[in-house]
């Protein structure tokens, strides 16, 4: 994920957010501001971060009115500091108002994010094992989130249900076994897509290693018993960790030496980072 890859698939969901924020009118606005006049407004950091969302947080004013400018002192993926200047939007008053809840929403959200995964990237540092995000994603903001994993120095894992394979528990009571579920997912998916199991016991493990699975996901496994099945898997696929990963516990995964963590907590849990639009006066223009 990537930020065109992102913004080609944004606008339908900008203008959504904006629609629900704006039914007929803003009421307030327009009371005191009938008319139109320039003016400028600045993008304060109130706390410590990595910013991500820059361009969303752009694209929410151009799309009410395409002459708005806005000039960036900070790009996605910067530490900020609390009390950084890192914009000044110019345009007109109006807009600027209409605005603000909804492009700091998204600022703040990806930015938040984007922080949270920067903290448990650096926990990971010096070791092979990369971070993932998961489809735990607030409805209609996926894309955001994930572009602000990546931002944060983190993976994306699969984006939707069609990106990828991964038979779940409920897919394997589905089928059977485990056995049966990588069969009719080898005779069904195309050849280039891997296969990935979630096991949550020894003999799951065997089994999937056996079936010929290229990933296997240790769910919620006790560390002793992750040690023992990434020996029994002995490189015969990728391993994966995962269940209730936070920044809290994952440095006591590292030793483990998987090739992935995968954390839903990057998406559903990152709090927001504090970010305010103060300052708004008219200008000449």
């Amino acid at each position: 994920m990537n930020e065109i890859t992102m913004l080609l698939n944004a606008d339908h969901l900008i203008l959504e957010a904006l629609s629900e924020d704006i039914t007929s009118e803003d009421i307030t606005t327009n009371a005191v501001m009938p008319v139109a006049r320039m003016g400028e407004v600045e993008l304060i950091c109130k706390q410590d971060g990595i910013v991500a969302g820059l361009s969303v947080f752009e694209r929410v004013f151009t799309m009410l009115d395409a002459q708005t400018k806005v000039e960036f002192f900070a790009k996605d993926g910067d530490c900020v500091k609390k009390g950084d200047r890192m914009a000044v939007v110019r345009g007109d008053i109006r807009v600027l108002l209409s605005g603000e809840r909804t492009a700091l929403n998204y600022l703040q959200r990806m930015s938040g994010i984007a922080t949270y995964t920067h903290s448990i990237v650096q926990l990971l540092a010096g070791s092979k094992t990369k971070l993932l995000d998961t489809r735990k994603t607030t409805p209609n903001m996926r894309i955001f989130e994930k572009y602000a994993v990546k931002v944060g120095g983190g993976c994306n894992h699969r984006y939707n249900l069609s990106d990828g394979v991964l038979l779940k528990d409920n897919h394997i009571g589905a089928a059977g076994s485990v056995t049966k579920a990588v069969r009719m997912a080898k005779e069904y998916a195309p050849f280039v897509r891997k296969i990935e199991v979630e096991v949550e016991n020894l003999d799951m493990v065997k089994e999937a290693v056996e079936a010929g699975a290229d990933i296997i996901m240790l769910d919620n496994m006790t560390h002793e018993n992750m040690r023992e099945a990434i020996r029994l898997i002995d490189g015969r696929a990728q391993t994966e960790c995962s269940g209730n990963v936070t920044r809290e516990n994952v440095a006591g995964l590292v030793d483990l030496g998987v090739d992935f963590i995968s954390s839903g907590a990057l998406t559903h849990s990152a709090p927001i980072m504090d970010i305010s639009l103060k300052n708004l006066h008219p200008i000449n223009g």
